[in-house]
């Protein structure tokens, strides 16, 4: 599938690769996922902002749990007004 927008930077944190290392996925799952738009275990209010940010070139969140049940969220961080994005970060929300 191709990608909706680019993801800038990648980083994760260690508690997101230990929790993923122990579900034995790889971050690149959640990447795809996040880059085509599948917001995960987001509420309305988060997936309308995200479709929003998509036009306006604002950050986007999503929320996944690994086969293990830990959360792990993805944040893509807006880098200017036309679309670019700075940053995507994978982490663990107690690590935000």
């Amino acid at each position: 599938m191709k990608p909706k927008f680019p993801l800038g930077q990648l980083v994760a944190t260690p508690g997101a690769l230990r929790a993923l290392a122990e579900a034995g996925q790889s971050p690149a799952f959640f990447l795809e996922k996040h880059q085509s738009c599948d917001w995960g275990d987001v509420d309305s209010e988060d997936k309308r902002a995200n479709d929003e940010a998509l036009l306006t070139g604002a950050r986007l969140l999503s929320a996944y749990k690994t086969l293990r049940g830990v959360r792990i969220w993805v944040i893509t961080e807006a880098a200017d007004d036309e679309g670019g994005r700075a940053s995507t970060t994978v982490l663990k929300p107690e690590e935000y």
